[in-house]
């Protein structure tokens, strides 16, 4: 038996869906301790799953026995995990884990990066498959526009898992996720047709982000600037993409993120939300702010490791 622990990410934002220059989507994210999904697996005559996120467990399980033609299954229980659509990545560790616990009780030596090809994760951000093999602050360079042709979300896109451009540790500052109560939702052809209905992205503002990134958020990372990076982070939820993705959210998702920005160095939709991630100035007042919000807070740090695998 093994036993695996996977990392949680913020999707910061995707910084290209103009598409001009030959390639699409792009992103910066960052791992994440908590939450985080916790399994234990064992070679068994079939696939079988149990526990939250059992059946996307499964789904990678089948995909990957396949993938290697191994005629056996695998018995996995899922000991700990955070829900699904709240913009903090499940689908894609799960995925990861499973496969990857697949390899380590049948000793097989796929990379992360073939894994998530098998599952059909990454084919549009690949903050989470970066998360879970080396943790810490991520950039990725997108896909080829010879590759991926229409602008889609990773749930509907089937390409290959981008590069991995930067890696970065992340400084021990304290983060907070502030996750709203909404039944709001955005994946699926909801999803899809808001990448169909909005993109291509005006290449001004792809501009915008890229300086931002570029000259801005991670400079101040680098530096170890909390300040600074916390003022480029409030900055990117008003460019490109990401300007969309706050737009959609339903007014008391706006209204708590507003509350977070007042009371920390920046704040963030985390891909498309509800999660609100935070880099926190005093825990005390940023949860005395928000003690009339109907929102879970989780205190959080930087997981500069990736997934752990025992």
């Amino acid at each position: 038996m093994l036993e695996i622990t996977a990392p949680s990410r913020i999707h910061t934002t995707l910084i290209d869906l103009n598409a001009s220059l030959g390639r699409v989507d792009g992103g910066v994210g960052l791992a994440l301790e908590k939450p985080c999904i916790k399994l234990s697996a064992w070679k068994s005559d079939e696939i079988i799953a149990e526990g939250p996120l059992k059946e996307r467990a499964e789904e990678a399980a089948k995909k990957v026995l396949k993938a290697l033609k191994i005629e056996g299954g695998v018995e996995i229980k899922i000991k700990e995990a955070y829900p699904q659509h709240i913009g903090l990545g499940s689908g894609t560790q799960i995925a990861l884990a499973a496969g990857k616990a697949i390899c380590k009780i049948y000793e097989k030596t796929l990379s992360v990066r073939e894994i998530a090809r098998i599952a059909g994760r990454g084919g549009t951000s690949g903050i989470g498959m970066a998360a879970f093999e080396h943790g810490g602050f991520i950039l990725d360079g997108g896909h080829s526009t010879k590759e991926k042709k229409n602008f889609l979300p990773s749930s509907a896109s089937k390409v290959s898992p981008p590069p991995l451009l930067a890696r970065y540790e992340f400084p021990d500052w304290k983060l907070a996720l502030v996750i709203p109560k909404t039944k709001e939702e955005f994946y699926g052809r909801r999803e899809i047709d808001i990448f169909q209905k909005y993109c291509p992205i005006s290449i001004a503002e792809v501009r915008k982000l890229s300086h931002l990134i570029l000259m801005k958020l991670l400079p101040s990372l680098a530096e170890e600037d909390i300040v600074t990076f916390g003022k480029a982070i409030n900055e990117i939820q008003g460019t490109g993409f990401k300007k969309l993705e706050v737009d959609l959210q339903a007014p008391e998702v706006r209204e708590i993120m507003s509350v977070c920005r007042n009371y920390s160095y920046g704040a963030g939709l985390s891909s498309f939300g509800p999660a609100i991630y935070c880099v926190v100035k005093d825990e005390k007042d940023l949860r005395s702010a928000l003690r009339s919000k109907e929102v879970e807070v989780i205190i959080a740090e930087a997981n500069n490791s990736g997934a752990e695998i025992k």
